[in-house]
């Protein structure tokens, strides 16, 4: 019983990280899993069951929000399904001694990919237009298949890819990459259901998942607009790489001191990852403040509304801690 709380805290944690972001409610559920010796077709079959739930209420509390493009999620859901099918079916296939070192490398690399991502600072630009249907069909095929064999993997590789792109602000692209999930968590199900049947999936353990992430769900689409992004990704992304070091090491068998400095140089990238982010959030506050105080001079100069003229300054630059 102790062990089914400990997993509902978890999802209803990983639910928020994922609101928030956009990504990491299955690399941090999985990553768990993993630890406590879940199967790894087990453990993401597992997580995609309670997305199924824990997607839907994101997605509709981001539509209630306004933070939904509905082009977009029509546009790389499908795609996604697919690369989710053919990712379970794939990772069903494969023995537990083959799939938990595979497993643990794709968490690896994506929690390193959310420490360079939080890290460094992306810039919108609105005025490329819209996202093309030839993008976005390969990045949703891609995302699908790495988020069914990595039981995680659906935002670290949509989310940013949008992010980059700058043609969508970042509210709209987590909410789009939430909302499309479900069908990609629905899609993986029914490939670990083919592959797996039921006994793959543990149900306790969903259980336990969704009902911590039904809780947050809400509360997350709410976070988005407020808390800043770079710290949590970073944060979130430390995790994620520490804990999966822990499995490569251990199945290359590596001995005496070498695990130790792998630990130390890990932690040390963590540590920078984090500065950078802090750094990156106070200097965006700080360009808030300078652009709100210049506002503020130009409406007394030229006989305007000061507090209109601000808040239009303000509401302008909303995106940059994210």
């Amino acid at each position: 019983m102790r062990k089914l709380l400990v997993i509902a805290l978890v999802g209803l944690a990983a639910q928020l990280v994922d609101g928030a972001l956009g990504m990491a409610y299955g690399l941090t559920s999985s990553t768990l899993l993993l630890l406590v010796g879940v199967a790894p077709a087990a453990a993401s079959a597992s997580v995609h069951l309670a997305e199924i739930g824990t997607t839907l209420a994101a997605g509709t509390a981001h539509w209630r929000f306004g933070n939904v493009d509905w082009r977009v999620v029509t546009r790389i859901a499908i795609p996604g399904a697919v690369g989710a099918f053919a990712g379970a079916t794939f990772l069903s296939s494969l023995s537990t001694e083959a799939a938990a070192p595979w497993m643990a490398a794709i968490l690896f690399t994506l929690g390193a990919y959310l420490l360079v991502r939080f890290s460094r600072p992306l810039r919108r630009n609105p005025a490329a237009g819209q996202l093309r249907g030839r993008f976005l069909g390969p990045l949703g095929l891609v995302a699908g298949f790495v988020d069914a064999t990595g039981g995680g993997g659906w935002g670290p590789v949509a989310t940013p890819a949008l992010l980059v792109s700058g043609r969508m602000e970042p509210r709209k692209v987590i909410g789009s990459v939430d909302t499309s999930e479900f069908l990609v968590a629905v899609s993986a199900s029914l490939g670990f259901l083919i592959g797996l049947g039921t006994e793959g999936f543990l149900l306790p353990i969903v259980l336990a998942l969704l009902i911590g992430g039904l809780i947050a769900a809400p509360i997350a689409a709410w976070l988005v607009r407020i808390v800043p992004a770079q710290m949590l990704g970073a944060a979130v992304g430390g995790v994620i790489v520490l804990t999966n070091a822990r499995i490569l090491m251990r199945t290359a068998e590596l001995e005496g001191s070498l695990p130790v400095l792998v630990y130390v140089l890990l932690a040390a990238g963590w540590v920078t990852a984090l500065v950078l982010a802090v750094r990156l959030v106070l200097r965006a506050r700080r360009q808030r403040a300078t652009a709100a105080a210049a506002s503020l001079q130009t409406a007394s100069t030229d006989g305007a509304d000061p507090g209109a003229a601000a808040a239009q300054e303000v509401t302008a630059l909303s995106g940059a801690d994210r």
